[in-house]
């Protein structure tokens, strides 16, 4: 799996685990749920993580840094401040809650689920590469961010 770390674009990722969810709720409608204003609650989180996703590219664009995910060795700063101060990952985090708010949206127990594999996914192909690459990069300040803020929330 170490051949597919910074390979995938975390936009891809989030589009193929959308689809799955979308073709398993097509599939097993033994697992469909309906709740009281599911939907807005599926619009809340959709919303919720687009916002999260968006401050964090804001953040990386007003501190001048890449916000390449295939390249994070090319960050030219270390972005502690703003959402970063809640959280390591925003724009993952951004993506996390609309794959939730979609899971929400189809009304199917299993999408749902589905949405909670992107974290080990990102944690494994995307996150532990950049913050080595990070680490490597920023030293002890990085060191002494990761202390602070938490990878996902």
């Amino acid at each position: 799996m170490r051949r597919l770390e910074n390979r995938i674009p975390p936009l891809v990722t989030f589009a193929v685990m959308g689809a799955a969810m979308w073709a398993v709720a097509r599939t097993v409608p033994a697992a469909n749920f309906s709740l009281p204003a599911g939907h807005l609650l599926a619009a809340a989180l959709g919303v919720a993580g687009f916002a999260v996703a968006t401050l964090g590219v804001i953040s990386f664009r007003r501190a001048r840094t890449t916000v390449n995910p295939l390249q994070p060795g090319a960050a030219s700063a270390l972005v502690v401040s703003g959402v970063y101060r809640l959280t390591r990952n925003p724009m993952y985090l951004g993506l996390l809650l609309m794959l939730a708010g979609w899971g929400m949206y189809l009304g199917h127990a299993i999408a749902l689920a589905l949405s909670a594999a992107y974290v080990p996914l990102m944690n494994r192909l995307q996150i532990q590469p950049e913050e080595r690459a990070l680490a490597a990069k920023f030293g002890p300040a990085f060191a002494a961010y990761q202390a602070r803020a938490r990878r996902w929330l």
